[in-house]
């Protein structure tokens, strides 16, 4: 394969874009090594997964060429497992990643979930797996294949501590290129060589050398350069058209010096530089709570967990009330996400919802959301159900806005959406539910980072009861809880 420090990927003048005016990469220009490991950043919805694909050729661009190194294998470590494949069982799931029969599978998938500090029976059905099971094997099966390029598209989305220690230990000894997209800045600076910027307003693609707290650092002195030349060249702007209209309106031969003035002031305007914007964060905005909250919301006696692969019943006495939050902490598979979707479905052994409690439920997949309605649809299916709150075509739109979700994602499918951009459409549905009950699966997964504070402020005054699942510490830190279930301890 490729020696040591070879480029092995270089996109060259390379544009893309989905669909009619909607651009993704515009002349995008940059190179990988062999042996780096570099993070690829950009805001939700910028086009990062599109630049994945269009590496392994799942996409192809429009414009400009991409080279790869003869020979090179690549392999994606996607952020979820496909619908489709989610009732295949583990050795069905692996089977179908490599394109002919392979003899020895068995052995190797039992080596490579011992990489990912995984244990899963090979007869055991893929749904069957916790969000944190299924990232390790997402990993897993990108891993199997051997690949000289690795791209994992947001690894630590799910897994709890343990895991993202052990995924990060991993990349820091692993001896091949890889190329990750994680909104997690203390993963991502353990590990990376480089950043590759997708700016989502300029389409470009920004190649930086360096750890990722360096280059972070980088940005901003660029960015703050930048801002201070234009705001100095605004200035001596404005003073010469202000001396070129006096001239002007003198007539004879200082009509020529207002000509030459205005001349000078076209060529200061093209010296403007056109500043990189840092990403957009959504506007503050409240989970408004249902109002005829009274009494007990949420009553837990018993609940299910998971001990050596089996479900096991265990007596807990949990009561959340009004303004009270709750954290459910545990390591991963030990049976979360079952808790939580049996709690919002109300099937729970040992729970009980006060009835009329509205439930607001955000799950880590998503899959409260139909992926064939438009944005819009989604967003109005709620106001549907509630129209006494005057919930109108404006504010619904200002709603969405606040959300990044602008006229043209409106109409988009949410199936075609971004993991990130999904997870905004489902806060803004909460916002507009008022929901009396509010449970809450790995809320941060796949979130620009920049997003993150104003959530946490939103959840930490949220008024009605609240069920949270997070293995993001310094999430959970900038929320109030007022009591924590730990499942490992029952």
């Amino acid at each position: 394969m490729s020696q040591a420090n070879e480029v092995i990927v270089r996109f060259d003048d390379v544009s893309f874009e989905f669909g009619h005016n909607h651009p993704i990469l515009k002349e995008a220009k940059f190179s990988i090594r062999q042996g780096t490991k570099i993070a690829l950043m950009g805001q939700n919805g910028a086009g990062k997964t599109t630049i994945f694909k269009l590496i392994t050729g799942a996409l192809s661009p429009e414009e400009g060429s991409i080279s790869l190194a003869d020979g090179l294998t690549v392999a994606t470590a996607r952020q979820v497992i496909p619908r489709d494949q989610l009732d295949l069982t583990v050795l069905e799931f692996f089977s179908r990643c490599f394109s002919q029969k392979v003899y020895d599978i068995e052995p190797r998938i039992d080596k490579i979930l011992k990489v990912v500090n995984l244990h899963a029976p090979h007869d055991r059905i893929i749904r069957s797996f916790s969000g944190g099971q299924q990232a390790r094997l997402l990993l897993a099966s990108a891993l199997i294949q051997d690949p000289d390029l690795l791209l994992l598209d947001e690894p630590t989305n799910n897994l709890d501590p343990a895991g993202i220690a052990h995924l990060t230990q991993f990349l820091v000894d692993y001896t091949k290129t890889c190329l990750v997209i994680s909104h997690d800045a203390e993963f991502l600076n353990a590990f990376t060589h480089g950043v590759l910027y997708l700016d989502v307003f300029t389409k470009k693609v920004e190649q930086y050398t360096g750890n990722y707290h360096n280059v972070v650092a980088e940005i901003q002195v660029r960015i703050e350069r930048e801002r201070m030349k234009n705001v100095r060249l605004q200035k001596d702007i404005a003073n010469r058209k202000e001396q070129a209209n006096f001239f002007a309106q003198k007539g004879g031969h200082m009509r020529d010096v207002a000509r030459k003035m205005k001349e000078k002031i076209e060529e200061l305007e093209e010296e403007t530089v056109d500043v990189r914007r840092e990403d957009k964060t959504i506007r503050p905005f409240a989970i408004q709570a249902q109002d005829d909250l009274l009494g007990p919301i949420l009553e837990l006696s018993s609940v299910s967990i998971m001990k050596a692969h089996k479900p096991v019943q265990k007596k807990v006495a949990i009561a959340l009330k009004k303004n009270e939050h709750l954290l459910l902490a545990g390591p991963n598979g030990i049976g979360k996400t079952t808790l939580l979707e049996k709690l919002a479905s109300g099937h729970a052994k040992g729970e009980h919802i006060a009835e009329g409690v509205r439930v607001g439920y955000y799950r880590q997949d998503f899959s409260t959301l139909n992926f064939d309605d438009t944005v819009h649809d989604s967003l109005a299916a709620v106001t549907k159900d509630h129209l006494d709150w005057g919930m109108t075509e404006e504010k619904l739109r200002s709603v969405a806005a606040g959300f990044l979700l602008d006229d043209q994602l409106m109409r988009a499918k949410i199936g075609s959406l971004s993991e990130g951009q999904k997870g905004l459409v489902a806060f803004a549905r909460l916002v507009m539910q008022k929901p009396g009950l509010l449970i809450l699966d790995e809320p941060t997964n796949h979130i620009n980072f920049r997003h993150i504070p104003v959530i946490a402020k939103a959840l930490d005054s949220y008024q009605g009861a609240m069920v949270l699942v997070s293995h993001v510490p310094e999430f959970v830190k900038q929320i109030r809880i007022d009591k924590k279930l730990d499942l490992e301890q029952l």
